[in-house]
């Protein structure tokens, strides 16, 4: 009878085999952040985004500087590093830097 094979994955390479996995923390993270705003602000996004049409040309000056305010609202570098393992492998933090001696 054969041994039945013992899975020594790491978890990254777990993750790596299951983007669906990746992806729904993704979504939760950008829903998080989203909640967090008002509901104006939400609304107000929402209209700059299509008013924009992915463009930032197409607002005027003072639309930028809104949309510039409400993206950091969203604390977009919050969640860079909420979501840095991710494509880092799932390793956390920096590497330890070797002292001379």
């Amino acid at each position: 009878m054969p041994k039945p094979k013992i899975s020594s994955k790491s978890s990254s390479a777990r993750l790596k085999a299951l983007p669906w996995a990746a992806a729904l923390q993704v979504v939760v993270a950008v829903a998080r952040r989203w909640k967090a705003l008002s509901e104006r602000d939400r609304a107000r996004l929402s209209q700059l985004t299509r008013d924009s049409r992915g463009r930032l040309g197409n607002l005027s000056a003072k639309e930028r500087g809104e949309l510039r305010k409400l993206a950091g609202k969203l604390d977009l570098k919050g969640m860079g590093r909420e979501l840095l393992p991710l494509v880092r492998g799932g390793r956390a933090g920096r590497k330890a830097r070797r002292r001379r001696p």
